[in-house]
């Protein structure tokens, strides 16, 4: 069986030379270094083929958020149904090649659905190397409730998106974030979770007191967030299933906040100000093992663990500006990271663990950077009057970040771009939102 090759794509992604898709006429589809922007590759995917009466309905929206979730990268081009030649009515039945090289398609996504009186929807997919004539792999399908239509969907883009590019998808994932409304000065705010690509928006809190900075657990089904409810800053953690909530106790009076999961699920990272004083602190989920990790005259926030548990980084004045800093997961000697001009915060190491990503103030602008954990390489991918909080998608690939326009009138929004600073995509919502995190991979 024929498969893709990505030769050169992790240089593009990184923004090192750009990338071109191509097709050799002697082997199946590659991407090869250029001196030109990325050409994205143009594919395919026709209406999936209802196979079921009650399937009618989701077909079409199937086949649609497909062709969002790719398109949406910046690494594929759709080539649009209207310019489709063939018509597929059946999903068994053979692919002419010729009629997809002639609109110049260099990936086909075929699929099916049929959905039954209980409930039950089964979507099943194949994609096609066009001009290497073969299917990539075997096929695959998917089940679930006919509710669950959109995360069947995403899902068979996340397979789509492996295959052709050898990376993890990122599309059947969520965002947690604070949604925000009324004047800039007296906005109501509360938390919400949305699809990644911003649809099935739902709230998790009422707005009767501020909440900041939610983050997701490494499953996915808790939150922790700061909270205003008491008149001073504290951590809650949530169940998002249950919606249920609880106060992470640590030290009575004392003002808590800028919390994350530690990767193994059981530990929380968070600041904790008192006596005139903020360091960092760590402890167990149930509120057990509190231990501080700084002892410095400086304030100390916005910590994040490495993929592997083993460093923290996190932001600090010690220096008199405010820089990037890591240490070892239980404290101890901190080695400063950033060194460009302006000043550093809101430090979040990729799940990849090759990166770090940052806000960075310089010059008047604000910027999304990313740099490598030892400091070297940083790049700025935005610069902005208001940009900050970066998040990073599952892949390690996009990052999710705040952008607020300039005046009294501005109002914040959800903003992504790839690592290499291409593709900057505003995430439709309605109203106000910021201090996006995006989860991992569903399960």
């Amino acid at each position: 069986m024929k498969t893709i090759q990505v030769l050169g794509l992790v240089l593009a992604l990184i923004g090192l030379p750009s990338a071109t898709f191509a097709q050799q006429s002697s082997g199946p589809l590659r991407i090869e270094i250029t001196d030109g922007v990325i050409e994205p590759l143009p594919f395919a995917v026709p209406d999936f083929v209802a196979q079921t009466p009650a399937a009618q309905e989701f077909a079409q929206s199937i086949s649609a958020v497909i062709a969002s979730d790719l398109a949406a990268t910046g690494l594929f081009r759709e080539i649009p149904k209207d310019a489709h030649i063939a018509r597929p009515t059946s999903f068994d039945s053979p692919v002419q090649y010729s009629d997809w090289k002639a609109i110049n398609a260099q990936a086909l996504i075929k699929g099916a659905v049929s959905a039954g009186a209980d409930g039950k929807l089964v979507v099943k997919f194949r994609v096609f190397d066009v001009f290497a004539d073969a299917q990539l792999g075997d096929g695959l399908q998917f089940g679930g409730s006919t509710g669950s239509w959109r995360r069947m969907a995403h899902k068979v883009a996340d397979a789509v998106y492996s295959r052709i590019t050898g990376e993890g998808g990122y599309f059947d994932s969520r965002v947690v974030f604070v949604s925000e409304s009324g004047p800039k000065n007296s906005r109501l705010k509360r938390l919400a979770i949305m699809d990644y690509d911003g649809a099935n928006v739902q709230f998790l809190t009422d707005s009767s007191s501020i909440v900041l900075a939610p983050r997701f657990s490494p499953t996915g089904d808790r939150v922790l967030y700061t909270s205003y409810e008491t008149g001073f800053p504290r951590i809650y953690v949530l169940d998002v299933g249950t919606v249920k909530r609880r106060a992470l106790d640590v030290q009575a009076e004392a003002m808590t906040f800028a919390p994350r999961f530690g990767p193994d699920g059981r530990t929380v990272v968070f600041s904790l100000s008192q006596g005139g004083n903020t360091d960092i602190y760590k402890m167990d989920i149930d509120g057990r093992d509190a231990q501080r990790l700084t002892s410095t005259p400086s304030i100390e926030t916005a910590p994040s663990f490495s993929p592997d548990g083993a460093r923290i980084v996190f932001e600090s004045d010690r220096s008199g500006t405010q820089q990037l800093y890591v240490m070892g997961a239980n404290g101890g000697e901190a080695t400063r990271i950033s060194f460009g001009k302006g000043r550093y915060g809101t430090p979040v190491w990729s799940p990849r663990g090759d990166l770090v990503a940052f806000t960075k103030q310089a010059n008047g602008r604000f910027h999304i950077g990313v740099m490598r954990s030892d400091g070297s390489e940083e790049r700025l991918l935005t610069a902005s009057f208001l940009d900050e909080g970066p998040t990073w998608s599952p892949n390690g690939r996009v990052i999710m970040f705040t952008r607020e326009t300039q005046g009294a009138s501005g109002i914040p929004a959800l903003y992504s771009v790839d690592i290499s600073g291409r593709n900057l995509r505003r995430v439709p919502i309605d109203g106000g939102a910021s201090d996006p995190a995006w989860s991992p991979l569903l399960k």
